[in-house]
Parts: structure tokens; C-alpha cells; sequence
């Protein structure tokens, strides 16, 4: 099965999920997506009508949380983190790889300077490991790494 179409199955799959919640249960669903390994789009839970009821309710973290994860990156995570909640392991992974994925659209040569500000990273090594195991080897991104120019060639 390629890509897309396990994307389209686990998109169908959470606005189902999602529309058949109510309050803090659309929460847990909101959690199990932003920590689901192979899903990488959250638009259409966000337009789900019962995900938009959580704004100005004591939920609304959750729909921020959703927010972050469908247009945000690692770093307004950071910015933002005292106003949302922390997140777990596989969320943190996934935030990363999406912001890695929203700086490949933007730029096709992401300088290592760049990304490991970015990524919280301390060192190069770190930093290719994470590229290659993380991003590449998910399917999200397909690029080199260009150890002589310190950058990643998307």
C-alpha cells in the first residue's frame, strides 16, 4: 500500500473516530492521531464539526494541540508550550518530522545550522541519524545529505 493511500485510510479512519466524540473524548482521539506513526495530515480532523466545538470550552488545549500539528512546527511548539500540554514521545517525534516536512516545502537545501536549531539538535551526527531513520526511511521526505556543504538536499 503506498503513502497516500494509508493517508487517506487513516484520515478517514480519525474523522470518523472524532465525529462520533463529544467534549474531552475528542481529546484521546486528538492524542492517539498527533501520536499515530504513520499519519501525517490533520486538516480534515480539524474541519470535523465536533473537533471545531471544542473552541472556548475547557478542551480547547486539544484543538490548539490539533492546530500545532496541522500548520505549526517544533519551534511554535516551544514558544507556545507553557499554554499547551506536554507532549508524549511520539508526538514530539511527529512534530519534528512534520517541521522538517514544512521547511522541505518551502527551501529544496536546508542548511544543518538551520535544522538543528530547529529540531532542538545538538550535533550533526544526531542530526543525520534523525534525517535518515526518521524522515527518509518514513516516506515523508526524500532527499541527500551533503556532509561537505552541512546541508540536506531535498
Amino acid at each position: 500500500m503506498d503513502i497516500e493511500q494509508k493517508q487517506a485510510e487513516l484520515i478517514d479512519h480519525f474523522v470518523k473516530k472524532a465525529s462520533a466524540q463529544v467534549g474531552s473524548a475528542i481529546g484521546a482521539v486528538i492524542v492517539e492521531a498527533t501520536s499515530h506513526a504513520s499519519l501525517f495530515a490533520f486538516s480534515e480532523i480539524l474541519a470535523v464539526p465536533t473537533v471545531a466545538e471544542l473552541e472556548g470550552t475547557e478542551n480547547s488545549v486539544y484543538l490548539e494541540v490539533l492546530r500545532l500539528f496541522a500548520h505549526g512546527t517544533w519551534s511554535d511548539y516551544k514558544s507556545n508550550s507553557g499554554s499547551l500540554p506536554q507532549l508524549l514521545p511520539d508526538q514530539v517525534l511527529k512534530l519534528k518530522q512534520l517541521t522538517v516536512l514544512t521547511l522541505a516545502e518551502t527551501n529544496k537545501v536546508l542548511p544543518y545550522d538551520q535544522l538543528m536549531l530547529e529540531l532542538d539538535v545538538t550535533n550533526v551526527r544526531e542530526l543525520e541519524d534523525f534525517i535518515i531513520n526518521e524522515c527518509i526511511y518514513a516516506g515523508i521526505v526524500r532527499g541527500k545529505l551533503d556532509q561537505l556543504r552541512r546541508c540536506f538536499e531535498v
